[in-house]
């Protein structure tokens, strides 16, 4: 018998596979990791911090959609922090905006 089955992964998780214009894993590891949180404050207008946890630094647009993202998570009434991992090849507008689309659409939070 599997020691493992009957067992929850400890951090919860969802799974999703969608036919965009790229896979979100089109390196085969887990890319660029990225952390991003509503700000709490006083100010009328929200603040949204992003910021690398591990990998590319330089990528403009990988951190471009994971705002997105997380002002849509706020925006939808959720103040979860996101962690997201990209593993592209292609960061072009038209990938990252499918890839945001797919997630909006499907509330994967």
């Amino acid at each position: 018998m599997d020691h493992h089955s009957g067992r929850r992964f400890a951090v919860p998780h969802k799974k999703l596979s969608l036919d965009i214009k790229v896979m979100v894993t089109q390196i085969g590891s887990m890319g660029t990791i990225l952390h991003a949180k509503k700000e709490e404050g006083v100010s009328i207008h929200p603040t949204f911090a992003v910021s690398v946890i591990f990998g590319k630094r330089d990528e403009p647009m990988l951190m471009a959609c994971a705002r997105q993202l997380i002002e849509h998570i706020s925006n939808s009434g959720s103040s979860k922090p996101l962690v997201l991992s990209l593993g592209l090849k292609d960061h072009s507008l038209e990938t990252l905006k499918g890839v945001a689309s797919a997630l909006i659409e499907n509330r994967l939070w």
